[in-house]
């Protein structure tokens, strides 16, 4: 199982590698409400920014979040993490997170 701090961590880093490879600015970057992304409907009450939403405010790109329990409003994602599943979740077996990172490289 991957941490939240794991997976916020990688996200980060995603951030980086995304903004070297595009030809133009990222100006926003639209997610669901999940823990690795925001605390802003954490049930605990903690309102302490993210990891990811500390990254986006140093790089100065606008945080958008979907409506809560709406996938629809994110369906290229909800459709690409289907066809992700398909294609390589269900037929791998990983061992720890790094063998899961080594195996997305190739």
């Amino acid at each position: 199982m991957v941490s939240k701090e794991q997976s916020t961590s990688a996200l980060t880093e995603f951030i980086e590698i995304i903004r070297k490879k595009f030809l133009f600015e990222i100006e926003c970057i639209q997610t669901d409400s999940r823990f690795e992304f925001t605390n802003k409907l954490n049930w605990q009450g903690t309102k302490k920014k993210t990891m990811f939403e500390k990254k986006l405010e140093e790089l100065g790109i606008r945080h958008k979040l979907i409506k809560p329990k709406t996938p629809s409003h994110n369906g290229k994602v909800e459709r690409s993490h289907r066809k992700d599943q398909e294609r390589f979740y269900c037929n791998i077996v990983f061992c720890s997170f790094e063998d899961f990172k080594n195996r997305l490289k190739y």
